[in-house]
């Protein structure tokens, strides 16, 4: 499976990108042997428009672009579920066990995602109820996909 960060705005250069990078090298080296392929991060600009809902909508309807048929669509939004990372290699581990061959997380602008799009997500995810800056967001995802990897690999990484 196939999995891609899409992420609404841009990481620039300092200690969050590089310990952002250091977990996604990690994931797309250790992602293979569990039959986890890195598909690298994606970047879109956040959008110009006036108002909050046309900027969340905007900035779906990018995402949506970029979603082929039967992607797994997985939203990091403060109004999702708090999962445990064992709960997360799980899903992960099924819809790959299920033939599904890509997967999508998605983090959002500032404004978050468009409810359509949280309502046509396969899972909405929560990193708890604190709002976290966008570049420690994405070090906590590429963190957590790592983790994910070593968790279906049965490694010591992760200990309960």
């Amino acid at each position: 499976m196939r999995i891609a960060v899409h992420a609404v705005g841009r990481m620039k250069a300092g200690p969050e990108k590089e310990l952002a990078d250091r977990f996604f090298n990690r994931f797309s080296k250790s992602g293979p042997a569990v039959g986890l392929e890195f598909a690298g991060v994606s970047e879109t600009p956040e959008s110009r428009a006036r108002g909050a809902a046309e900027r969340k909508r905007e900035e779906a309807e990018k995402l949506r672009g970029q979603l082929g048929p039967g992607t797994v669509l997985v939203l990091l939004d403060e109004r999702g579920k708090n999962i445990s990372s064992e709960t997360l290699a799980e899903k992960i581990g099924s819809w790959r066990d299920n033939g599904l061959k890509a997967l999508v997380v998605a983090i959002g602008g500032a404004d978050g995602h468009d409810g359509s799009l949280r309502e046509s997500a396969d899972l909405v995810v929560s990193f708890g109820a604190a709002t976290w800056p966008h570049q420690l967001v994405r070090v906590m995802l590429a963190e957590q996909l790592y983790r994910a990897a070593t968790i279906l690999a049965g490694h010591p990484y992760h200990r309960a």
